[in-house]
């Protein structure tokens, strides 16, 4: 289990970093995120949102697993998530890394798709009886880029079976997407919807 209240130093959130960074290229080389799952806390939440009333969340190690790098993240062979800067927080023990999300489908002019807009991960890691992991993470991207990416690539007849395939898994009848009001864990992560890191109170 998770111990939040155990410190880590700046040098372990950092070698966690390097190894999660290394695990994220080696899932992308081979086309299965499956591996990353052992980066997890076994009571890890992770999650993201794509609507309003539509949101994922997976709870523990095993659906992150099967869901969140498994059955959303099948049919992206061939796509990357390339980190391009990252924040570490290592008193709050958080880590925020932008990404961008890159296709590795070239149009006609030789250029990759790309989702435009801010894509990225909030982490927050503690040390737990495997060492440290994740205990949260939450995601955000621009939904109405990604979805004009996709079009485009159809559009240009390049999407392959695979990526066609992966579209169709949309809709509240996907494992682990949920009405905001039915929501396993909370959208903000749950030591911040608990109040423990405010920075601004709201005005009066």
């Amino acid at each position: 289990m998770s111990d939040l209240s155990a410190p880590l130093s700046g040098a372990e959130i950092e070698e966690f970093w390097a190894s999660w960074l290394d695990v994220n290229r080696r899932a992308e080389q081979s086309g299965d995120w499956r591996v990353m799952a052992e980066w997890y806390a076994v009571d890890a939440t992770y999650g993201w949102m794509y609507a309003p009333d539509e949101h994922f969340m997976a709870v523990g190690r095993e659906q992150i697993r099967d869901w969140a790098i498994g059955i959303e993240m099948d049919g992206l062979d061939g796509w990357h998530y390339d980190y391009v800067c990252t924040v570490i927080d290592e008193q709050k023990a958080m880590i925020v890394g932008f990404w961008k999300q890159r296709s590795g489908i070239l149009d006609d002019a030789g250029k990759e798709y790309e989702i435009l807009g801010l894509g990225g991960s909030w982490f927050g890691v503690g040390r737990t009886d495997e060492g440290v992991k994740i205990v949260w993470q939450r995601d955000w991207f621009d939904m109405p880029s990604t979805a004009h990416t996709f079009l485009e690539i159809i559009q240009a007849g390049k999407a392959p079976d695979t990526l066609l395939k992966r579209m169709s898994v949309s809709g509240h009848g996907v494992p682990g997407h949920y009405h905001h009001d039915e929501l396993p864990s909370t959208v903000w992560p749950p030591p911040v919807e608990a109040g423990r890191y405010v920075t601004q109170e709201p005005a009066r």
